[in-house]
């Protein structure tokens, strides 16, 4: 254990545009570059390992490649990319959808050492997809496929926002793990914003992984706002293969995640009608208009594949530390944001760290109130639902 400490993990960033304005994620802001990203991590957030997921887009390799030319940013011995105090791991998001096997498409995240590994993926992808130079493309092979080209390439396979109606392996596309993928070559799930973990403690297929909280940012000011802690010796992709795999005492030591009721798919919504189902309701029609087109919220969608009546938490899983991201606090606007990271410290440390006394002369005392109570579990809120974000009270 000598030598190994503590840092905090983002996995899941998007990469907007590369630095000559390419476009990559379509929805992601456009000054989200692979650059910026590092930045941010760095400097403002306090976030040591981040897995930016856009890595396979050529024009993203280009401003790595640049950025590694000119000293900017280098490669570590134990996989990755180090900007100042952050490591980016390259990675990718990829859709697939099993044909003939019913259920929708869904989404994995894929992880590679080095730039040159992503190079070798890129060449593997770009036959077998339409468009290599946008983020979260269908690729034209099984999740079977996939999984044993990238395990044969070193690389580590997360299914993303696994319980999700919109792109969940176990959200909309099967009802097991083993249905779409060979559970034995899978690092680690992801939860997705509208779930945690001990909603996942109900599911005993899932007792076997390492489970994530990373934030699929779409924006600077997004990342972080879920985020794992990791003991390790440092920030590189050997070590963070370690810590999904317990090896050696690195490990996941906490998720921090927005309470599941602040995520944009935790109760059921009705398209038709455009209204949210009551927390919990897991109705066939629509209450309110009748309409049998309903999107299956995460908790219901839990529940209904649930072979447990109450949560289980695994030995070795870690506590779950529910998050309340800067920006959800009323009175916290772009203002009031950057004069905390520039006045009090990192978004990490104003959530978790630091005391009321030194938020609350800066952002007053009902923000400082606000901050303090949600690290309790005091705030009430409303449920997200149909991708709209859920809401604190008061």
């Amino acid at each position: 254990m000598s030598g190994l400490r503590p840092c905090y993990a983002d996995m899941h960033v998007h990469i907007g545009s590369s630095a000559d304005g390419q476009p990559v994620k379509i929805s992601a802001s456009r000054s989200l570059t692979f650059q910026s990203i590092a930045e941010e991590a760095s400097e403002r957030k306090g976030i040591a390992l981040v897995g930016v997921i856009d890595c396979h887009a050529p024009a993203v390799q280009d401003d790595i490649e640049r950025l590694l030319d000119t000293g900017e940013m280098a490669e570590v011995p134990g996989g990755g990319i180090r900007y100042r105090d952050t490591v980016i791991l390259p990675g990718v998001e990829m859709e697939v959808r099993d044909e003939g096997w019913g259920g929708g498409p869904y989404h994995l995240l894929a992880y590679l050492p080095s730039l040159a590994a992503m190079k070798d993926w890129t060449r593997w992808m770009e036959p077998r997809m339409k468009n290599v130079t946008l983020s979260s493309q269908r690729i034209r092979v099984t999740g079977r496929e996939l999984q044993r080209e990238l395990l044969d390439r070193g690389g580590l396979l997360v299914p993303a926002h696994i319980f999700t109606p919109h792109r969940g392996l176990l959200g909309c596309s099967a009802d097991r793990i083993s249905d779409r993928l060979d559970p034995d070559g899978i690092a680690a799930v992801e939860l997705g914003l509208s779930a945690d973990s001990a909603m996942a403690g109900r599911l005993s297929q899932l007792d076997r992984y390492a489970v994530l909280t990373n934030s699929d940012a779409h924006s600077a000011a997004m990342i972080g706002r879920e985020c794992n802690e990791l003991l390790i010796a440092e920030p590189s992709f050997a070590e963070f293969a370690a810590a999904l795999s317990g090896t050696d005492g690195r490990r996941v030591t906490a998720n921090l995640g927005l309470h599941p009721m602040l995520g944009k798919y935790h109760a059921s919504f009705c398209p038709s009608c455009k209204s949210p189902l009551p927390n919990g309701a897991a109705a066939d029609v629509c209450p309110a208009c009748g309409s049998p087109r309903l999107v299956t919220g995460v908790d219901v969608r839990i529940r209904r594949l649930a072979d447990r009546e109450t949560a289980v938490w695994p030995a070795g899983r870690p506590p779950y530390r529910h998050q309340v991201p800067l920006h959800f606090f009323p009175g916290v606007g772009p203002r009031m944001r950057e004069r905390l990271l520039r006045e009090v410290g990192t978004e990490m440390d104003v959530l978790h760290r630091l005391d009321f006394e030194a938020i609350a002369a800066v952002a007053g005392e009902r923000i400082a109130r606000a901050i303090v109570d949600a690290r309790a579990g005091k705030l009430t809120m409303t449920a997200g639902s149909g991708g709209k974000y859920g809401k604190l009270e008061g």
